[in-house]
Protein backbone atom coordinates (compact mmCIF):
# COMPACT_ATOMS: atom_id res chain seq x y z
CA UNK A 1 0.00 0.00 0.00
CA UNK A 2 1.33 3.42 -0.86
CA UNK A 3 1.86 6.26 1.57
CA UNK A 4 -1.20 8.47 2.04
CA UNK A 5 -1.01 12.06 0.76
CA UNK A 6 0.15 14.82 3.09
CA UNK A 7 -3.32 16.36 3.22
CA UNK A 8 -4.90 13.20 4.70
CA UNK A 9 -5.69 12.42 8.32
CA UNK A 10 -5.38 8.65 8.53
CA UNK A 11 -5.47 8.35 12.33
CA UNK A 12 -8.61 10.12 13.59
CA UNK A 13 -9.81 9.24 17.08
CA UNK A 14 -13.08 8.22 18.73
CA UNK A 15 -14.29 11.82 19.00
CA UNK A 16 -14.12 12.06 15.21
CA UNK A 17 -15.89 8.71 14.85
CA UNK A 18 -18.88 9.77 16.95
CA UNK A 19 -19.18 13.50 16.32
CA UNK A 20 -17.99 14.26 12.79
CA UNK A 21 -19.86 13.32 9.59
CA UNK A 22 -16.69 14.04 7.56
CA UNK A 23 -14.60 11.21 6.17
CA UNK A 24 -14.81 7.45 5.88
CA UNK A 25 -15.24 4.70 8.46
CA UNK A 26 -14.80 0.96 7.92
CA UNK A 27 -17.03 -1.84 9.16
CA UNK A 28 -15.22 -2.73 12.40
CA UNK A 29 -15.25 0.74 14.02
CA UNK A 30 -18.78 1.24 12.66
CA UNK A 31 -20.03 -1.79 14.59
CA UNK A 32 -17.96 -0.95 17.68
CA UNK A 33 -19.38 2.58 17.81
CA UNK A 34 -22.91 1.23 17.44
CA UNK A 35 -22.24 -1.20 20.27
CA UNK A 36 -21.27 1.75 22.49
CA UNK A 37 -24.39 3.70 21.44
CA UNK A 38 -26.69 0.76 22.15
CA UNK A 39 -24.99 0.07 25.51
CA UNK A 40 -25.45 3.68 26.63
CA UNK A 41 -29.10 3.61 25.55
CA UNK A 42 -29.65 0.25 27.27
CA UNK A 43 -28.05 1.48 30.50
CA UNK A 44 -30.28 4.58 30.51
CA UNK A 45 -33.40 2.46 30.07
CA UNK A 46 -32.25 -0.03 32.72
CA UNK A 47 -31.61 2.75 35.26
CA UNK A 48 -35.07 4.15 34.60
CA UNK A 49 -36.65 0.68 34.84
CA UNK A 50 -35.04 0.02 38.22
CA UNK A 51 -35.92 3.47 39.57
CA UNK A 52 -39.60 3.31 38.58
CA UNK A 53 -42.00 3.30 41.54
CA UNK A 54 -44.10 0.57 39.95
CA UNK A 55 -42.42 -2.09 37.90
CA UNK A 56 -43.82 -1.36 34.44
CA UNK A 57 -44.98 -4.14 32.19
CA UNK A 58 -44.49 -3.95 28.43
CA UNK A 59 -48.26 -3.51 27.99
CA UNK A 60 -48.45 -0.54 30.38
CA UNK A 61 -45.28 1.16 29.19
CA UNK A 62 -45.93 4.53 27.56
CA UNK A 63 -43.18 6.55 25.87
CA UNK A 64 -44.69 9.81 27.15
CA UNK A 65 -44.47 8.64 30.76
CA UNK A 66 -40.88 7.58 30.28
CA UNK A 67 -39.88 10.95 28.86
CA UNK A 68 -41.86 12.83 31.54
CA UNK A 69 -40.04 10.97 34.34
CA UNK A 70 -36.62 11.42 32.70
CA UNK A 71 -36.04 15.03 31.62
CA UNK A 72 -32.54 14.23 30.36
CA UNK A 73 -33.72 11.39 28.14
CA UNK A 74 -34.61 13.63 25.15
CA UNK A 75 -31.13 15.17 25.33
CA UNK A 76 -29.52 11.72 25.46
CA UNK A 77 -31.74 10.56 22.61
CA UNK A 78 -30.75 13.46 20.32
CA UNK A 79 -27.05 13.08 21.14
CA UNK A 80 -27.19 9.36 20.34
CA UNK A 81 -29.13 10.13 17.14
CA UNK A 82 -26.37 12.52 16.09
CA UNK A 83 -23.76 9.80 16.73
CA UNK A 84 -25.79 7.37 14.62
CA UNK A 85 -26.23 9.89 11.81
CA UNK A 86 -22.50 10.75 11.76
CA UNK A 87 -21.58 7.05 11.61
CA UNK A 88 -24.03 6.28 8.82
CA UNK A 89 -22.87 9.29 6.76
CA UNK A 90 -19.22 8.23 7.07
CA UNK A 91 -20.07 4.61 6.27
CA UNK A 92 -22.00 5.66 3.14
CA UNK A 93 -19.07 7.81 2.07
CA UNK A 94 -16.73 4.87 2.67
CA UNK A 95 -18.61 2.74 0.16
CA UNK A 96 -18.69 5.62 -2.34
CA UNK A 97 -22.28 6.80 -1.85
CA UNK A 98 -23.67 10.21 -0.97
CA UNK A 99 -24.05 11.04 2.70
CA UNK A 100 -27.55 12.37 1.95
CA UNK A 101 -28.76 8.77 1.82
CA UNK A 102 -28.24 8.77 5.60
CA UNK A 103 -31.60 10.54 5.93
CA UNK A 104 -33.17 7.14 5.29
CA UNK A 105 -32.32 6.16 8.87
CA UNK A 106 -35.27 8.28 9.95
CA UNK A 107 -37.68 6.01 8.05
CA UNK A 108 -39.03 3.29 10.39
CA UNK A 109 -38.08 -0.31 9.55
CA UNK A 110 -35.87 0.90 6.70
CA UNK A 111 -33.43 2.27 9.27
CA UNK A 112 -32.69 -1.16 10.74
CA UNK A 113 -32.21 -2.71 7.30
CA UNK A 114 -29.92 0.15 6.30
CA UNK A 115 -27.78 -0.12 9.45
CA UNK A 116 -27.26 -3.85 8.89
CA UNK A 117 -26.57 -3.56 5.15
CA UNK A 118 -24.04 -0.75 5.72
CA UNK A 119 -22.27 -2.92 8.27
CA UNK A 120 -21.94 -5.76 5.74
CA UNK A 121 -20.87 -3.96 2.55
CA UNK A 122 -17.04 -3.82 2.29
CA UNK A 123 -15.15 -0.54 2.03
CA UNK A 124 -13.77 0.86 -1.20
CA UNK A 125 -10.06 0.07 -1.24
CA UNK A 126 -9.13 3.11 -3.30
CA UNK A 127 -9.26 6.75 -2.34
CA UNK A 128 -12.48 8.60 -3.02
CA UNK A 129 -13.55 12.20 -2.58
CA UNK A 130 -14.26 11.62 1.14
CA UNK A 131 -10.91 10.20 2.18
CA UNK A 132 -7.77 8.42 1.02
CA UNK A 133 -8.68 5.13 2.74
CA UNK A 134 -11.17 3.76 5.29
CA UNK A 135 -10.99 5.43 8.72
CA UNK A 136 -9.59 8.67 7.34
CA UNK A 137 -10.55 12.01 5.86
CA UNK A 138 -9.03 14.71 3.70
CA UNK A 139 -7.68 17.72 5.58
CA UNK A 140 -8.07 21.19 4.17
CA UNK A 141 -4.80 22.80 3.19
Amino acid sequence: MSTPPQNANVAPGPVWALFSPIGRISREPYWLCFLVIWLVFGIAIRIWWLSAADTPTPESLMAGEYIATNPLFPVLFFVLQWFELALVIKRLQDIGQSGFLALLIFVPFLNLIMLIVLGIIPSQADANRHGPMPNSYWRKR
